[in-house]
């Protein structure tokens, strides 16, 4: 079985030490392979803030796939967000902005879905969008197919429509006819899981949210809260779940608030 934890939104520079150590704990407990990072790693890009992010990300003591969010890049420095808008990130991070991990079972393709010329809005080059889709239609059946970028591809709030990614009522039948199963996210912080729909392919596949999984700029009621992807196979067939674990202020901990089955498509 492959467990992967998905977070996002730490904003470093508002973390919270209570739900770091809770987040550490549960890492102990679930002991995920991989964890995947979608963005806003920082509240404001600065040095301090990246630094004190990657050491709390190596302490996980897991290997970790990461995309940069709107927050990390120089929010009030135009030179450096003009010259090097990504220069913090990759000092810290790593210098690719769109990693892509494949083993046997899984198939992960990072992407860059912020634009320097943009205070919050995500938007993809043609290039981008083909490279993902042909990577994807290159993919084995045996794979679990992810995409991780920072921005909504699904709103369920209205008020949310503002912040999907541009364009992406286009992109992401493109990608789910060529075989994505999951596409992971974050920016609203808002966690949910819905399903997406290819155009000619008839297939279906996933997205699902990550709230903020550290930061004290929670949404309104929604806590803290991380994603937990559980994938396994025997022969041709797939399970997989997506179990979403919310930050509890009474235990000080992290405690599964939802569980759900995602049906994986194996038509492309």
């Amino acid at each position: 079985m492959t467990r992967i934890l998905h977070l996002s939104d730490p904003h470093f520079g508002t973390e919270q030490q209570t739900v770091m150590t809770a987040l550490m704990q549960l890492v102990e407990q679930q002991r995920p392979t991989l964890a995947l990072l979608s963005g806003d790693i920082t509240q404001r890009a600065r040095p301090d803030q990246f630094r004190r992010a990657r050491r709390f990300m190596e302490q996980l003591g897991i290997p970790m796939l990461a995309v940069p969010g709107n927050h990390d890049m120089p929010l009030f420095n135009p030179f450096k967000r003009l010259l090097r808008p990504y220069g913090h990130y990759q000092d810290n991070f790593a210098a690719d902005l769109e990693p892509v991990l494949e083993t046997e079972r899984l198939l992960v393709l990072g992407v860059n879905s912020s634009r320097a010329d943009r205070h919050k809005n995500g938007e993809l080059t043609d290039e981008q969008i083909q490279r993902v889709e042909q990577r994807l239609r290159r993919a084995s059946a045996r794979q679990l197919r992810i995409v991780m970028q920072h921005h909504p591809v699904r709103a369920v709030e209205s008020s949310d429509r503002s912040n999907l990614l541009i364009g992406g009522d286009a992109v992401v039948p493109r990608w789910v006819d060529a075989g994505l199963d999951l596409l992971l996210a974050g920016h609203i912080h808002l966690p949910y899981v819905r399903p997406l729909n290819g155009q000619t392919s008839g297939r279906q596949a996933w997205t699902a949210q990550a709230g903020t999984a550290l930061s004290s700029r929670v949404r309104g009621e929604i806590p803290n809260s991380v994603n937990l992807i559980e994938h396994s196979t025997d022969g041709p067939f797939h399970a997989c779940s997506v179990a979403r674990w919310d930050y509890a202020d009474t235990s000080q901990s992290f405690r599964l608030y939802s569980h759900t089955d995602l049906a994986l498509d194996r038509s492309a």
